[in-house]
């Protein structure tokens, strides 16, 4: 992990990210069809084809629990949204940023007591860390596409559990910066 910079210069033509998948599950649309699978999203038998009364039951179920989850995500996205944030920054105030995967993330907190926590956490809790404020729109929309490479923004990070990441994918950043868009098209990967 690399701050303020490292090599996240892409080519021209950017590869689908591991974020594909939380782009597909931001999606607005539902298709019908499952999300993938992460380690904590339930997915779908891949013998669906052939359901037992009891299969059918349990897909429900997981469609369900897929589609509760994606109300949750989209509660808490429209709360940061509209909540203002603290945004460390170095001396030229730029925002304190971290290199992981392939993706740029500005570090926000949503108090004090977790930037502390993450100052302390990076062995660097006796020093001054100056911020500003920010809602979280302000991110998303403004300092997401001016960074100029994949970007999302990482929520209270080292916070034991109660961090959250707003990847940079439709729906969560402008179209313009999203990496699950296709340039040539216009649509969703």
């Amino acid at each position: 992990m690399a701050e303020h910079g490292g090599d996240a210069g892409l080519a021209a033509g950017i590869r689908r990210s591991k974020l594909a998948e939380y782009a597909e599950m931001a999606g607005c649309e539902d298709t019908g069809a499952p999300a993938p699978s992460s380690p904590n999203t339930p997915s779908l038998p891949e013998h669906s084809l052939s359901f037992t009364p009891a299969d059918a039951q349990d897909t429900h179920l997981e469609v369900d629990e897929v589609r509760r989850r994606r109300r949750e995500f989209a509660i808490l996205l429209g709360r940061f949204r509209r909540t203002p944030v603290l945004v460390p920054v170095d001396g030229q105030d730029a925002p304190l940023v971290a290199d992981l995967g392939g993706i740029r993330w500005i570090l926000a907190f949503s108090n004090e007591a977790s930037l502390a926590r993450y100052a302390v956490a990076r062995g660097e809790g006796d020093r001054a860390w100056p911020y500003q404020r920010w809602l979280g729109a302000r991110l998303l929309d403004a300092a997401v596409p001016a960074v100029g490479v994949p970007c999302g923004v990482a929520l209270d990070a080292g916070s034991q559990g109660e961090g959250v990441l707003f990847p940079p994918v439709a729906g969560i950043v402008p179209d313009a910066a999203a990496v699950d868009i296709d340039s040539g098209t216009g649509g969703v990967q």
